[in-house]
Formats: structure tokens, sequence, C-alpha cells
């Protein structure tokens, strides 16, 4: 006969019976109440075989025991113990399942609240990197890739949430230096003690700073000249043909719903007069020539037009000479980056660019980034040959974290993410150890020596 004794604390309660100690689940009580009825338990014998007894015998009636369930973890195939509530009837078994859960649903009959397991958890999918590859990147990680630092940096911010990260890349090698993540949006001091912290690691290395690519921000170009005064400060070049070609879009888009504003409007059914079909013909060849400059609105920022491409262009501005205009500046344009002139050679082209664009007042209330300074400092990059134009090497690692951090579902903190920095950081700098590996792998399954 298997017997339940009722204590005030019930922490280590057994079960005695032919003298073996079976254990049972058990926890503090938490309105608890008795009730007459048939009630069923199960205890453990030494064969490992499962024995079931009927009693006539207060039943325990734990009425939410969902909050005192003991913690376990190890995944081993033993026996559950369930207690039943309200004079239940239904029986336990052996149940052999790995995971954490092993009784019934929740709900009024009853509620697993022990498993019979032994051990620690697991950690498997534990292991935490962010810590040890942040602690590697503040050591002995810049000996490393400012061992062939090429002299040109690009610099850049990118801000996930409340959050900015500053990083410095090598717009050579296209490895990351230093970064730097803050809380709120950077400032002027902020960059320049981003700079001059860099300016210490160059100096305790006796290396030396050419040039530095930025795009077209007003954070970079004061505290760059306090810190790394008569450095050659290049604007990259993609931002600002963005911003050009964006004002052309434009441009184009105005256009259209001027088009769109001049449609005739028609009476319902067929033309009938001879003034109806006209204005039926009208309206048809204007909505020809809106979707025309819709679906070919690219031929008016490519770089280069071949003959097709220019056929298509001169019929779809054919009676729009002001289109033709577009086209005509945005080659212009294109032409102050063509790395055989030098800079001064593209400041006079740009000047003469400037004259003619002022000649047309509509053009030159839509064309206002062509008189900003950021289109002369794009052009620096004329007279040093090893200045990259663009900041593509510091978009690359703002591209891969972009990626990487759309998988993670977690709330965004600062640690976090100079965490996950720091992992890209070690990741690029393995690279060419993968690539040798990979290599080597390939080669001995073709059997190449």
């Amino acid at each position: 006969m298997l017997k339940i004794y009722q204590k005030q604390k019930l922490n280590d309660i057994h079960a005695l019976t032919r003298s073996v100690r079976a254990p049972i689940a058990a926890t503090h009580p938490i309105g608890t109440r008795f009730s007459h009825g048939n009630c069923m338990t199960s205890e453990t014998l030494p064969p490992t075989v499962p024995s079931i007894c009927w009693s006539a015998i207060h039943s325990i009636a734990a009425q939410n025991a969902k909050n005192t369930s003991m913690l376990t973890s190890a995944s081993w195939q033993i026996p559950a113990v369930t207690i039943p509530a309200e004079s239940s009837t239904w029986q336990c078994d052996w149940l052999w399942r790995t995971a954490y859960h092993t009784g019934r649903h929740h709900g009024t009959y009853g509620e697993t609240i022990g498993f019979l397991s032994l051990g620690l958890q697991f950690k498997t999918g534990l292991r935490q990197r962010g810590k040890k590859s942040q602690w590697r990147i503040t050591t002995d990680y810049l000996d490393g890739v400012l061992a062939d630092f090429s002299g040109y940096i690009a610099a850049d911010e990118l801000y996930d949430g409340p959050f900015c990260v500053l990083s410095i890349v090598d717009n050579r090698t296209f490895k990351r230096l230093i970064y730097e993540v803050l809380d709120h949006n950077p400032t002027h001091e902020d960059m320049r003690t981003f700079f001059r912290r860099f300016r210490m690691e160059l100096d305790q290395r006796a290396l030396t700073l050419r040039g530095v690519t930025t795009d077209g921000s007003p954070l970079y170009p004061e505290p760059l000249a306090q810190i790394f005064p008569g450095v050659s400060h290049q604007v990259c070049e993609f931002h600002i043909l963005k911003e050009i070609n964006r004002e052309i879009l434009k441009a184009v888009t105005q256009e259209r719903r001027e088009l769109k504003e001049k449609l005739p409007t028609l009476k319902r059914g067929r033309p009938s007069s001879r003034a109806a079909r006209k204005a039926a013909h009208r309206k048809k060849k204007l909505e020809d020539k809106i979707t025309d400059l819709f679906e070919h609105r690219y031929l008016f920022v490519r770089h280069s037009l071949s003959p097709a491409d220019k056929k298509i262009f001169s019929r779809i501005t054919r009676g729009l000479p002001h289109l033709r205009n577009l086209r005509l500046i945005m080659d212009q344009v294109y032409r102050l980056f063509d790395r055989r002139c030098r800079t001064e050679t593209a400041l006079e082209k740009l000047a003469a660019l400037r004259r003619h664009v002022r000649r047309f007042k509509t053009l030159c209330q839509t064309l206002k980034k062509l008189f900003t300074p950021n289109i002369e400092k794009a052009l620096t990059f004329l007279d040093d040959a090893q200045l990259p134009s663009t900041s593509n090497a510091v978009e690359r690692g703002y591209r891969r974290h972009r990626k990487m951090q759309k998988s993670i579902y977690r709330v965004r903190t600062h640690d976090h993410l100079s965490q996950r920095v720091a992992i890209d950081m070690q990741r690029d700098e393995q690279s060419q150890g993968r690539l040798q590996t990979v290599t080597m792998l390939h080669n001995e399954r073709f059997g190449i020596i």
C-alpha cells in the first residue's frame, strides 16, 4: 500500500513501500484541498517494472502548479510522475521522451510538477563568441591588420535603431581597423575623439595617413582638418552621382506630370465628330509619350548610350528639348570624373557647366547639387592615382552587418552590437586562412598536387 503524508514542508517527501525509497514529485502546497476518491500513483521497483496501486486515500489537488516546476535539463529516457487532481482515475505510465514537457496539457485535471532526471543542463548552442572576439580585437588585432597598411582609409557611420556604429576601413585591403558604437547620433566632438584615437594607433606604429574617403556627410570635414591637417579628403564619387541622378529623375517625373495635366477630356463612347477624333488621337499620343518616358527613364542617367539607346532616346524626347538638355548635362557631369584629366582641369569644366546651367532657371532650381562644395571635393582623387574615389570598402562591411542583423531576433544593445562587429572583424582576419583551406581541399579532391 502506497501512502502519502501531508506536512507543512514537502521538499523531501518519499513514499515508503517494501523498504524501497521511491522519489516522488512534490512542492510547497499552493491552495490544496482534500477530497475522498480513488487515486492512483506509481512506484519504481528495482527491476524497473512499473507497478500501479489503487487505494481510497486523500488526493492532493494543486490548483496552480505551473510556476512550481522543478528545473531539470538532462534529456534521458526516464519515467515521469504526475499527481492527478479532482479524483481523476487516468493512469500514469512510462513516457519515453527527451523533451522537457512529458505530462498532459495544462488544465483543470492535473499538471506535471516534477521530473525524475539527474545531471546538469546541456549548453549546446549557448557558446558566446562575442566577448572572446571583442577581447581579441582590443589586444593584438591591430598589429596584424596594420602590418600592410596602405595609407588610405574609408570612414562612415551606420545607424542601427538608437545606436550608431563608426568604422574606419583600409581602402585597399578592405579590413576594418577600428570601430566604436554610440548610443546617440554622432557629433563633431564624437568624430574628433574617434579620429584622435586612430591617430594614436598610427603614431605608435610610425605609420602615415595619406588619404581619407567619406560620404557627403557634414560630420567629417572639420574633424579631419583638425586631426589630420594636410591629408587629402575625398568625397565618395558614387554618393555625388547618386544625388545628381536623383535630381535628373525628379525633373523627368515632373515633366510626366505636366504632360498628364494636358490630357484632353473626352466624352463617353466613340468619338463622333472630327474634333472629338482629333482630341482622342492627341490623348493617345500623350499617353504613349508618358508611358515611354516612364519605361525608358534610365536613359537619362545611364553612363553611356549605345546606338539603339540613342535612337530610343531621340524618339521619346521629340518635342521636349529641355529633356534633351538634361541628358547633355549628365554627359558633362560624367566627364568630370575622367581619370585622364587632373583636378584643376576638372574644376574648370565644372565652372563652365555651372555657367551653362544658370542660363536655365528651371534647371538651375532642379540641379542644386551641382553648386555644392561636395562635388569639388569629389574630384580630389584625380591628382592621386592611389586614392580610391569611392567608400565601397566600408559600405561592403555595413551591408554584411545588416544582413547578419536580419537573422538575429533579439533586442539591440550596446554590448551586442559591439560584439557583432568584433565577430565580423575576426571573420575578415581569418578569410585568407579559410581560402587556403578550401583551395587545399578542392585540390585534394581532384588529385592536384
